[in-house]
């Protein structure tokens, strides 16, 4: 049985990481977030985690687009392809709002999307994409069942 709930974001800019972090801080998700700049660290963090065994994979990945090495869409695809990651919830950070992006993205089987950008102001009356994701999606996987009653 997990005890520890895990998030793989997969972000290069600082910023962004820096928002995931208040939002989780924000709606109190108890989870470990760990953070890969790239594709390729991120595929390396995941086959570690994998040989430690399968209940050591992250439940979500939290994956940007637009990365240096090895970009969202050629991460997903290398992730796809192997079985033993299928189970991991993926959700898409990006700025385009193209319907040829999201179908390409979908047809490998993301869970959703996070539009950019997003809002890093405390003074806003807008609830940004971060934070909608975090209130509704993240607490729905994270915790009981019995919160979210059918």
């Amino acid at each position: 049985m997990r005890t520890i709930k895990k998030i793989l974001l997969v972000e290069d800019d600082e910023l962004d990481v820096i928002s995931v972090q208040r939002s989780l801080k924000k709606f109190a998700i108890d989870v470990t977030l760990i953070t890969a700049f790239n594709g390729i660290e991120a595929l390396s963090i995941l086959n570690s985690d994998l040989e430690k065994g399968a209940e050591n994979l992250p439940e979500v990945i939290i994956l940007d687009m637009n990365m240096p090495k090895m970009n969202g869409y050629e991460f997903l695809k290398e992730l796809r392809q192997d079985s033993a990651f299928k189970d991991i919830k993926v959700f898409v950070m990006t700025t385009s709002n193209e319907t040829s992006d999201k179908s390409s993205m979908e047809k490998l089987g993301i869970s959703g999307f996070i539009l950019k950008p997003m809002m890093f102001t405390e003074n806003t009356k807008h609830q940004s994409s971060m934070d909608s994701f975090m209130q509704f999606h993240l607490s729905k996987i994270f915790l009981s069942n019995s919160y979210f009653p059918e």
